[in-house]
């Protein structure tokens, strides 16, 4: 099974696009945390902006809000591999993971597109695995790099 944990993605398009690159992938559910938009808005109806993107994925992968990732990350860390994709000292090439989870179920964590994931949601994961970067760009549109990782992983 695999997971995917945005946390803090503001940007509707974003996590519109997270979610129709996740259902071509085949990942098994989306958790949203954070001020992570939902495919509904808040009287409970389908947002025309995040179905934009999405083009209806929101239907076909399992979704759901979640108000703590950390109580997440814990209940799931028995049962997946934690991957939380973000630029940090303990970071390693994404490339360099393949072998380290195949075959493993996986979470997943992406995080805010200025601040990343946070240090109290990165300390919990068993690997941490960023993009390498050789323009002047320190990163990538996190939908962009959700794509990258989803489907190299």
């Amino acid at each position: 099974m695999k997971y995917v944990l945005l946390h803090d993605i503001r940007s509707v398009h974003n996590v519109g696009s997270i979610f129709r690159t996740a259902d071509g992938a085949g990942i098994s559910k989306i958790y949203l945390s954070g001020c992570s938009p939902t495919p509904l808005d808040r009287f409970g109806q389908p947002r025309k902006d995040f179905i934009k993107v999405s083009l209806g994925a929101e239907k076909s992968v399992a979704w759901e809000y979640i108000d703590d990732p950390i109580k997440l990350i814990k209940d799931l860390k028995k049962e997946v591999k934690i991957v939380a994709v973000e630029q940090d000292e303990k970071s390693l090439s994404y490339l360099e993971l393949k072998d380290k989870i195949k075959n493993s179920s996986t979470l997943y964590i992406f995080g805010n597109e200025v601040g990343g994931v946070p240090k109290d949601i990165l300390k919990y994961a068993d690997y941490i695995a960023e993009i390498p970067m050789k323009g002047d760009k320190e990163s990538l549109n996190v939908s962009v790099t959700a794509g990258i990782i989803l489907f190299s992983l």
